[in-house]
């Protein structure tokens, strides 16, 4: 059976596509290029999203043995406590500079009896804080009427924390908790890209980079790709599906291993200037 929240996220994107599609329709007369244009003036762009990834990840702790957490789209949504999601790009010619931030809480609280005895209820809540910071500069390598080829190179910064509390129902001021937290850096190169479809407003956004902190089982990598339609000069839309994987090398003499990959659909609104 679907749950609510399931059929909240259809509703949320299949909305997304109409809307999308009402305005290709309703600026099919007045056909608008989505290639970006090269001069020797400043460009501009912020891009406010929503993204909900499914969340893999495998704790290799350097021994035998290793420990699986996933979360669902449908958890990410239900547990979700707060985020923040926008990238921004500032251009001069054929040079640039690109950021993006994500950044997202999920909280999960429950409860369970110690031993089996009520009188000793203890009360438990689990958080997970996600952050993804891009920073990258930009120069274009292809630009015409059909396509536009930035290639990348920066840096990826990553952190998870997890922080997990424990406290008994009848007297909170017994109380355990315990924070762990898990950062990372790499250098990145890519691309990104748009292609324009039959020399209409509609875009093929593509977004593809590689990159590592140093070392082997240290390495990180994203990929994007959709369909978009530039809806004045001014505003572009877009529905991509997005994925990011991670290896992240932590604890005493880097013995543990962290594996993650974040991938979902994801909506974002783009206002040039």
């Amino acid at each position: 059976m679907i749950s609510a929240h399931v059929k909240k996220i259809h509703k949320i994107f299949l909305a997304t596509l109409t809307l999308i599609s009402f305005m290709g329709i309703s600026h099919a007369d007045e056909v608008i290029s989505p290639i970006p244009k090269i001069s020797d003036e400043w460009r501009f762009s912020v891009s406010p999203y929503g993204w909900l990834p499914q969340v893999n990840t495998t704790v290799s702790p350097g021994g035998a043995g290793s420990k699986n957490a996933d979360i669902s789209m449908n958890n990410v949504l239900s547990n979700l406590k707060s985020g923040v999601m926008i990238a921004g790009e500032a251009h001069y010619g054929k040079w640039g500079v690109l950021a993006d931030f994500a950044s997202a809480t999920l909280q999960k609280s429950g409860g369970f009896n110690f031993k089996g005895d009520p009188m000793y209820k203890v009360g438990d809540k689990s958080t997970l804080q996600a952050s993804l910071l891009n920073f990258m500069g930009t120069y274009n390598v292809f630009n015409n009427q059909d396509a536009y080829v930035d290639a990348l190179l920066g840096v990826r910064w990553v952190s998870l924390t997890t922080t997990f509390d424990l406290a008994l129902a009848a007297n909170p001021a017994y109380h355990l908790g315990a924070s762990s937290a898990t950062p990372a850096t790499y250098g990145v190169v890519g691309v990104n890209s748009r292609y324009r479809i039959m020399d209409s407003n509609w875009y093929i956004p593509l977004y593809a980079d590689i990159g590592t902190g140093g070392g082997p089982n240290h390495g990180t990598w994203q990929a994007s790709s959709g369909v978009g339609v530039s809806v004045s000069k001014m505003v572009d839309l877009s529905l991509t599906y997005r994925a990011i994987g991670f290896d992240i090398k932590s604890g005493n003499n880097d013995s543990t291993l962290l594996k993650g990959l974040f991938h979902g659909p994801q909506v974002m609104a783009t206002f040039n200037f």
